[in-house]
């Protein structure tokens, strides 16, 4: 059985008086991709922000490598090989695409290593790498999302969070994302996902948990909650 990497445990988030995670269990292993699934306002969101340390959590516990995080900051868990690509990207706009990338690195000191990984992003990428010096606020959503997530994968993190990373793109750029996702999971970097698109998020994940109203009702491997009549007529539209 593969470590597990991040085990949440009994975790309720409330905030403006409203409880958006009530007492949520969840856990991903080492070198696994995990989906989490469910409808706007299920709580989703709520979940990965508590896990990286940017919102604070009401009860419950959560473990990264075996330790509560309560107390540590967003910072402190990068560090530890915990890296988020937040909805709506939170790239740097006035600065170019490498200079993004070297900011993805900020917490490393091995210059081959990252000129290395560098290359490497651009060869995922290739997108990125026709626009290197070019300012990051100037390219389309589709690719500044392959540079959010290629910044986050400077920091070589041991598990990678990724929140909507298809949200508001074209068809052609969802396909890109997702074929991506695939390729880092392939790599070895364990990942949770959470996805409004329910069909592409389970066909990738070894692992689904679908989130409703701050509550996880159903988990299984991708392939059984694709065909669960349930996640079919709630989540896959038939």
């Amino acid at each position: 059985m593969a470590n597990t990497l991040l085990k949440v445990s009994g975790l309720k988030v409330s905030y403006g008086g409203i409880k958006a995670v009530k007492g949520i269990d969840m856990e991903v292993r080492e070198g696994e991709l995990i989906s989490l699934i469910g409808s706007n306002g299920a709580g989703k969101t709520t979940t990965m922000k508590a896990i990286t340390g940017s919102l604070g959590i009401e009860g419950g516990r959560i473990e990264y490598l075996g330790r509560d995080t309560r107390g540590k900051g967003a910072w402190d868990l990068v560090r530890q090989g915990l890296a988020m690509v937040p909805e709506g990207r939170g790239i740097f706009t006035r600065m170019t695409i490498t200079e993004n990338l070297l900011m993805g690195a900020y917490i490393r000191s091995d210059k081959k290593g990252i000129d290395d990984d560098i290359e490497k992003m651009f060869g995922i990428f290739p997108r990125l790498k026709e626009r290197k010096d070019q300012l990051a606020g100037t390219m389309s959503g589709g690719e500044q999302q392959m540079l959010a997530m290629a910044r986050a994968l400077m920091s070589q993190p041991k598990v990678l969070l990724l929140d909507e990373p298809s949200m508001g793109l074209s068809p052609i750029m969802v396909d890109k994302i997702f074929e991506v996702v695939r390729d880092v999971s392939a790599q070895g970097v364990t990942i949770l996902l959470v996805e409004q698109n329910a069909q592409r998020a389970l066909q990738i994940a070894d692992r689904g948990y679908v989130m409703d109203s701050g509550e996880i009702t159903m988990t299984g491997t991708g392939k059984e909650l694709l065909v669960d009549p349930k996640v079919r007529e709630a989540y896959l539209g038939h």
